[in-house]
């Protein structure tokens, strides 16, 4: 897809790009500054950590896998959903996420996460909506999984890990940024799911 078919997910993944290789590779002490920390909101106030945190990424890594995941399905997406829809589901889902990640770790002070996993994840879901029976091809599996089946299991797996230690994964966030995909696309565009199955 051409570049002025999809501004939004060019947008999103040049700031994701700039940002993140600054703090990474430039001054490893901007992470810290806007990076999503429960202390912060809390006795600061810095509720924009929030979302200046999922534009940050704990190594490149992290940064290309998230930001190749947004360039395959974005443009679908913000196709699909216009440009103005596709913003509402990423940063929709930026909120959701930062609204549970803060309940969920409210008592650790010291709580730190970043990256736009919950943004993608957002995308992702949102194109398991209006393309149920779609392929989706997941890391180095040859399989194809049905869309509908990848979005179930994501969610599943996401709600079932949130309690375990899992180390630097925020399950909690995937799983908001997804349902927050899901809700918002329904909402925006309810005749999508009619026409999915038609």
């Amino acid at each position: 897809m051409e570049f002025h078919g999809a501004p939004a997910t060019y947008g999103l993944i040049a700031a994701n790009l700039i940002a993140s290789i600054y703090a990474l590779a430039v001054d490893h002490k901007f992470a810290a500054h806007f990076a999503f920390h429960v202390g912060a909101i809390t006795r600061k106030n810095q509720h924009y950590r929030v979302f200046t945190s999922s534009f940050l990424h704990g190594d490149f890594f992290h940064l290309a896998f998230n930001m190749m995941t947004l360039f395959f399905f974005g443009p679908t997406v913000e196709e699909t959903l216009g440009t103005d829809g596709l913003l509402v589901i990423y940063f929709g889902a930026i909120m959701a996420s930062g609204v549970v990640s803060f309940f969920v770790n409210r008592r650790n002070l010291e709580y730190t996460s970043l990256g736009a996993s919950d943004g993608v994840a957002g995308i992702v879901l949102a194109y398991c909506v209006f393309n149920p029976l779609g392929s989706i091809y997941f890391l180095l599996i040859p399989i194809p999984i049905p869309a509908i089946l990848f979005g179930v299991l994501f969610i599943v797996i996401s709600a079932g890990m949130i309690r375990r230690d899992t180390g630097r994964i925020a399950h909690e966030a995937h799983l908001a940024g997804a349902l927050a995909g899901v809700l918002l696309t329904i909402a925006m565009r309810p005749d999508l799911i009619a026409k999915a199955f038609a």
